[in-house]
């Protein structure tokens, strides 16, 4: 993985040093490794870095729990909102400069939560952080990888998605050791400031970059060939029709919302519920676990799809090993770590593909160009629904804690909860196919 990251790093490097370098060989892996920075950025900073903030405002200020946890669930529900119209952004600025302005906001955010001497400031700063991160995540990277690839897409946004597992590894650490040695605004601005202008850099010399100037195809196929196409003719949707009317597009939301709705919540509580039986050293190296079986996952459904396969039935498989992770949970005790170490890998098999597997169903079954937007609308209610997930399980949690035992009656409901939820995203991805 250190190899990996260095040889992104790298190949970045030389596009920045030699922008207007000709370029004889396929583009599109250069572009993979970009958006792999690039995810790396947005989810390090805008997904796993409010946890961090949430603690160190808290206990900056003395405010509430409850009232700096609104804050996330703001900084969250906003971004969802910027996200529905990435598209129109991507369309009249591209994907670089939107990304750039983006990281400007998101790190102008940060700063302002590590300032904020009152609860409007802190909302202020959250609504600049959600809309900043936004423009990194999980939209951007489908748009920047779109033109370069069809056939290879899985494969691609498989590696650019691992830029954010890989954010979680290297961000969340990184925001503990920066704020308890130099503290909360200098490392929200050394942070930002690197963001920034790694994001310029990139806009520069990568996703300024299209097929057509560099006259290349997709794929890497050569000029003449036919346009590669995965999707079916029987499945494309007219653009005047109305998305929400439309069974494929709400079965596809709905089951991705459900599948991260479920997945953040139990995330969320599976540290704390695994410390007291495992301790605190091994309960961390248990999460990160479950980040590389979440890498793993999503590399090896990439790499075994068929071309032809149905897209829909991958999803609903890789939830239902999730959904078994969960019930592994559900049924062991203190004194079966083993089988917690199972159940924690399973879940996480699945964390990856949670993200990456949506838009390539978007890919295979809508239109070319409604696929930019169906992307964008599914990511959205993810995000706005997963918003409220952590809370959402807590009460659950809360609600079962009468039982002395972590790992007993009083989480059986609690991972219940998590497994019903992922069956909920199995059957909204098997009512879309095609003649369900």
């Amino acid at each position: 993985m250190r190899l990996t990251f260095g040889a992104n790093i790298a190949g970045i490097a030389d596009l920045v040093i030699s922008p207007m370098q000709v370029q004889t060989a396929f583009f599109g892996p250069s572009v993979v490794r970009a958006t792999f920075v690039m995810a790396m950025f947005g989810w390090g900073v805008g997904f796993y870095g409010p946890s961090v903030f949430l603690h160190t405002v808290v206990q900056r200020t003395g405010w509430s729990l409850a009232l700096v946890s609104t804050a996330v669930t703001v900084h969250y529900l906003f971004g969802a909102l910027v996200i529905t119209r990435l598209p129109m952004l991507h369309r009249r600025f591209g994907v670089g400069p939107t990304a750039v302005a983006g990281a400007a906001c998101a790190a102008a955010g940060v700063v302002g939560w590590s300032i904020a001497v009152a609860p409007w400031q802190l909302f202020t700063c959250a609504l600049a952080s959600g809309a900043g991160w936004v423009t990194m995540g999980a939209v951007a990277v489908n748009a920047a990888i779109a033109p370069w690839y069809v056939r290879g897409r899985p494969m691609a946004l498989a590696k650019a998605y691992n830029g954010a597992s890989i954010g979680g590894v290297v961000f969340s650490p990184l925001w503990v050791w920066l704020i308890a040695h130099w503290g909360f605004t200098p490392a929200a601005a050394i942070v930002g400031l690197t963001m920034i202008t790694a994001m310029a850099a990139l806009a520069r010399g990568v996703f300024s970059r299209t097929p057509e100037g560099l006259g290349q195809h997709a794929d890497g196929d050569a000029p003449g060939a036919s346009a590669a196409s995965v999707t079916s003719p029987r499945l494309r949707l007219p653009s005047a029709r109305p998305l929400w009317h439309d069974r494929q597009f709400v079965t596809l939301a709905l089951g991705m919302a459900a599948g991260l709705f479920a997945q953040i919540g139990l995330l969320a509580h599976l540290f704390s519920l695994l410390v007291p039986v495992v301790g605190a050293q091994a309960a961390g190296l248990a999460m990160g676990f479950a980040t590389a079986c979440a890498i793993g996952g999503r590399l090896v459904v990439a790499r075994v799809l068929p071309s032809g396969a149905n897209r829909r039935i991958v999803a609903a498989l890789a939830y239902a090993v999730q959904a078994m992770g969960s019930l592994v949970l559900l049924g062991v005790t203190e004194q079966q770590p083993v089988l917690i170490l199972l159940g924690v890998a399973l879940f996480g098999s699945g964390i990856g593909n949670a993200t990456s597997l949506p838009p390539l169903i978007a890919q295979a079954e809508f239109d070319k160009e409604d696929v930019p937007r169906v992307v964008a609308l599914i990511v959205a209610l993810g995000q706005s629904t997963y918003a409220f997930a952590p809370a959402a399980f807590g009460l659950v949690l809360s609600a079962s804690a009468a039982a002395e035992s972590q790992f007993t009656t009083s989480t059986s409901l609690f991972f219940a909860s998590a497994a019903s939820v992922q069956g909920i995203a199995i059957l909204c991805f098997l009512a879309g196919r095609k003649g369900a």
